[in-house]
């Protein structure tokens, strides 16, 4: 036995050993057939379930940026704040000399005291007209009477043509007095704008002196040049600097009301739209993500709004994917990182709408 089994060993080993490289053969040929099936499978899958997400990194944190015009020319007297400094709406940025406004607005003082002096005065010359007329209306009723005896005295032969013809020129020149004060006096009215017991405020000569007032007090006021709205200002000027009306003295970054825009290849846009949530990854920050939603869709590409538009009816052309710019809003923004306008963003747009969904439509 003892020999049979040392014999019987020898040949269990050499079956063992022929049958290891068939198993590892058979292996191999399964893995070989069915590890492509299914990468193919897998591929499959994920081309028709993916999709739903559209991404961009050609977006960039934008605010709203003014170039701040001042209203009046002149040499600047004083910068108020600092270069990067935050200010508040209405905060003075800056100070114009306004010595120049300040003489007009005393040339102004004057004429509208002038003014108030004149209308005083009409009312006064009017009350005298009102008085001569009422004169002048008796010396009419005694002119006419007269004439009106001398007629009968002369009509007997008891009065000589002279007197009547004396009491005939003395009834027509108190006439002609009347009409010739209620000329005056209607001139007089009119400069009152037809009414002798008018308010100073009411009257254009008045009016026409004070918008000479309101208008010097309005140009001082403008030599402080404030800030339109919260931001940050930068590019300030030196003092010294001359300010020129429609020239920017400085900007102002709007530190609110941050958004994103996104520039989207237009073979990105079909199932986008507006309200679809957003993912965005600020390269200043990375590992925070934003959250944020579409929206608006700009109606024309990048390349409409350029200085120079393509001709793409004349000479060469060709065919360029264009760029739409997209508008998202930040809805967390308030509690996040500061956003500086400019930054880089990368945007994932979660349009809801699988490859295999738009197939089965």
């Amino acid at each position: 036995m003892n020999a049979e089994s040392k014999l019987s060993v020898p040949t269990s080993s050499a079956q063992g050993a022929s049958e290891q490289p068939q198993r590892t053969q058979v292996v191999r040929r399964i893995l070989m057939g069915v590890v492509p099936i299914l990468a193919i499978a897998g591929g499959v899958a994920w081309y028709v379930n993916g999709g739903r997400y559209v991404s961009t990194d050609n977006a960039y944190v934008k605010t709203d940026i003014a170039a701040v015009s001042p209203e009046v020319s002149g040499n600047i007297t004083g910068v108020l704040v600092n270069e990067n400094q935050a200010v508040t709406k209405g905060q003075p940025i800056l100070k114009i000399d306004d010595t120049n406004y300040r003489i007009a607005m005393l040339g102004a003082e004057a004429q509208l005291r002038s003014a108030l002096s004149g209308i005083e005065g009409d009312k006064a010359r009017y009350r005298q007209k009102e008085a001569s007329l009422a004169i002048m209306q008796n010396n009419v009723s005694f002119a006419d009477r007269e004439y009106k005896r001398q007629s009968t005295l002369a009509a007997s032969n008891f009065a000589a043509a002279a007197k009547l013809d004396e009491a005939k020129h003395n009834l027509d020149s108190a006439r002609q007095n009347i009409t010739l004060l209620k000329q005056e006096e209607a001139e007089i009215l009119a400069r009152l704008d037809g009414d002798p017991s008018v308010t100073p405020e009411k009257v254009p000569s008045y009016q026409q002196a004070m918008s000479a007032k309101v208008s010097a007090e309005t140009f001082i006021e403008r030599t402080t040049v404030r800030a339109p709205f919260d931001g940050i200002v930068s590019q300030l000027p030196k003092v010294g600097d001359y300010a020129r009306t429609a020239a920017p003295s400085f900007s102002i970054v709007s530190s609110q009301g941050a958004w994103i825009e996104a520039n989207f290849k237009e073979t990105d846009l079909t199932n986008m739209k507006v309200g679809q949530p957003v993912e965005l990854h600020v390269d200043t920050y990375p590992g925070h993500p934003f959250h944020g939603h579409v929206t608006s869709i700009s109606q024309a590409s990048g390349a409409e709004f350029s200085v120079l538009p393509a001709q793409n009816s004349t000479g060469n052309w060709v065919k360029v994917v264009q760029r739409i710019p997209v508008r998202i809003s930040i809805d967390d923004q308030k509690d996040g990182p500061t956003l500086r306008t400019g930054m880089s963003v990368v945007v994932d747009v979660d349009t809801a709408r699988t490859r295999l969904q738009r197939y089965l439509d």
